[in-house]
């Protein structure tokens, strides 16, 4: 099981980097690290800007920082579906460094079944605030004691919506009072951001910060889930 207390998060915060192994896949330099603090060692995911592939449509140099702040939305939403995740320096520079999840590498979105649906609408709800446009299958981790995560956020908060996942199944569907309730408690946090949600905001550019807003806004409004119903295919 993913182990989400303060001792891991001081791991993933403070630990030294013992090992770097270079993932195959994707655009970006990705490293899966070992770690060690004192007597405890573990496993994170690094992502180092200097490894980051520039993108004609994301300012270059702040993947990085988004990973951190889907993670910090994740955390202030109450959802807690996205990894510990932190930004700080490696052997390749500064960038995002997430705990690392134990799963099934077969297992993924199109395995999943209903006994998912809820946290699916939560992930669902969550990348339309957070306006994620990289929501792919290999995107949500089953853990060994059936838990659901949710990895890669890179590509997140852009001004312009633009969102891109596979889950659609909960087209023309109402999003669940719970998380509506828990958006509308965000929303009155930006009166006065503080805390984590300052933190949050002060990594993003101007135009983002007020295109959350706005997407936040439009959410609470409409509270359906976008989309045709009955479409399953994938977008």
């Amino acid at each position: 099981m993913l182990n989400t207390d303060q001792s891991a998060l001081e791991l993933i915060q403070r630990g030294e980097f013992v090992s770097y192994e270079l993932t195959p896949i994707g655009s970006n330099y990705t490293f899966l690290v070992q770690l060690r603090l004192g007597e405890r060692t573990g496993r994170a995911i690094y992502k180092p800007k200097d490894g980051e592939a520039p993108l004609w449509d994301f300012p270059r140099g702040t993947l990085y920082k988004r990973e951190y702040a889907a993670y910090l939305l994740s955390e202030i939403l109450g959802w807690n579906f996205i990894p510990q995740t932190v930004i700080r320096e490696g052997r390749h520079g500064i960038g995002s460094v997430q705990q690392y999840v134990e799963h099934d590498p077969r297992q993924n979105y199109y395995t999943l079944t209903a006994a998912n649906a809820d946290v699916l609408r939560m992930v669902a709800c969550f990348d339309l605030v957070a306006n994620n446009t990289d929501r792919k299958a290999v995107h949500l981790l089953l853990g060994p004691e059936g838990t659901l995560w949710g990895i890669d956020h890179g590509l997140t908060f852009h001004a312009e919506t633009k969102i891109r996942t596979v889950i659609w199944d909960f087209c023309g569907e109402p999003i669940p009072e719970t998380l509506v309730a828990s958006l509308h408690q965000l929303s009155r946090q930006f009166l006065n951001p503080e805390g984590r949600l300052k933190e949050l905001l002060d990594l993003l550019l101007p135009a983002e910060v007020v295109a959350l807003q706005k997407r936040l806004n439009w959410v609470l409004t409409e509270r359906v889930y976008p989309g045709v119903p009955g479409m399953r295919w994938r977008r």
